[in-house]
């Protein structure tokens, strides 16, 4: 494959055409949006005319940058759901949507008379994607979630952290992320089958479920242990079966080095000036190195506390040794590659001024170079999508702003 940008001017976008309505708040359904978004769906976000919840986040009254970062090329319009008025403008809108997300509680939307049920008789076609904490059915469906919660439920935090120390939460937001990743995933595969059927569905995903396979690595610790417990072990590996597998100290920093295979501990052992560690018993082949875990880690880190962790990772690269410098988010924000490969942009953000932002992680080979579009304002395009959607003028907008019954920007 050509070692070139895969971008053309003249290409279309995979889902250009595509309507959204998306009704997501927090991280987990407007990350689904913000991939359809940037996959060149037309994507709605509705909001309450007080905006939605992560809004009020921000310091000192300005937007957060997560809300920028998962909304960017999106549409705004806010309605009034709880108006009979504000209620049947959005049953027009999901008359002409391909697609609504939503990740309320389970029941949110069927209290306000606007559940799937209701929604796909009116629209036969309308994929409903919803993403809950525990699914909208089954013994825990009420369970209230957040990622925090559900990484303690989910069993992730028994398995993270030092081996003396308490149980630690992932640093990111994890399974919001997972969340958002798997409803864009079922949306599209509804969205496959509606191509075949010509039938709309609804599918859902629940949070607590997809931390399950990604904890494959501690599960299989687990059936190492009997079926019992595994122990927390740092950064070293889960299940115990590699070695070296873990953060070392450098000059300016730490360094993270895996050897999977033979040749990574045998190259790594040269590179070191350890040349007979290669050979060692002790050493040579996996199993051996994972009994050795300690002295192994001792080794490392006697050689990587002697250099940079650029110089480490570069000494590492010519010997194909897996490895990379453990950067600040700093160093990741001025990343030129990641620039290179609109994965990341700097932007001058019309309320929070210049900042860097990613892009979408999914790359379409013969699409249009990938832009940053800002996100929208609290009902920055409500009288432009209800005009160009449902044909309504900019004087019943006006009208229907003053009744309370929609929002506008101002």
């Amino acid at each position: 494959m050509a070692d070139k940008a895969p971008f053309d001017e003249a290409g279309r976008w995979p889902l250009q055409g595509l309507k959204v309505l998306d009704m997501g708040q927090v991280y987990n359904g407007p990350y689904a949006g913000f991939l359809m978004a940037q996959a060149g769906a037309d994507v709605i976000k509705i909001e309450p005319l007080e905006g939605e919840a992560i809004r009020a986040r921000g310091s000192s009254g300005e937007v957060p940058l997560a809300h920028v970062m998962l909304n960017a090329g999106k549409r705004g319009i806010a309605i009034n759901l709880k108006s009979d008025d504000g209620k049947a403008l959005f049953l027009d809108l999901v008359d002409k949507a391909d697609v609504l997300l939503e990740n309320f509680a389970p029941g949110a939307m069927d209290r306000l008379g606007i559940g799937s049920d209701v929604l796909l008789k009116r629209n036969p076609r309308l994929i409903y994607g919803s993403s809950t904490g525990y699914g909208v059915w089954g013994e825990e469906k009420n369970n209230l979630a957040m990622d925090l919660t559900i990484q303690a439920y989910a069993g992730i935090m028994s398995t993270n952290g030092p081996a003396d120390g308490p149980p630690l939460k992932a640093g990111l937001a994890v399974v919001d992320f997972l969340g958002g990743v798997h409803l864009y995933a079922a949306l599209m595969t509804a969205l496959y089958e509606r191509s075949v059927t010509g039938k709309g569905r609804v599918v859902e995903v629940a949070m607590q479920e997809t931390a399950l396979t990604a904890q494959a690595t501690s599960m299989t610790a687990m059936h190492l242990a009997g079926g019992a417990q595994p122990p927390r072990r740092g950064n070293n590996h889960p299940a115990g079966t590699s070695a070296p597998y873990n953060v070392y100290e450098c000059t300016d920093g730490h360094v993270a080095i895996i050897c999977v295979r033979d040749n990574h501990w045998q190259a790594l052992a040269r590179a070191m000036g350890r040349p007979e560690a290669a050979t060692h018993p002790d050493f040579a082949e996996s199993h051996a190195r994972a009994t050795n875990e300690a002295r192994i880690d001792e080794m490392t880190e006697a050689w990587t506390r002697t250099l940079s962790k650029y110089e480490i990772a570069r000494i590492c690269k010519e010997q194909r040794v897996p490895a990379a410098p453990v950067r600040t988010l700093p160093e990741v924000a001025a990343d030129q590659p990641l620039k290179t490969r609109r994965a990341m942009f700097d932007v001058d953000h019309r309320e929070l001024g210049k900042v860097t932002v990613p892009g979408s992680p999914l790359r379409f080979h013969g699409s249009p170079e990938p832009e940053w579009v800002v996100n929208p304002l609290l009902g920055e395009h409500t009288g432009e999508i209800l005009e160009e959607w449902l044909g309504v003028s900019g004087d019943i907008v006006d009208g229907l702003a003053a009744a309370g019954i929609v929002g506008v920007s101002e």
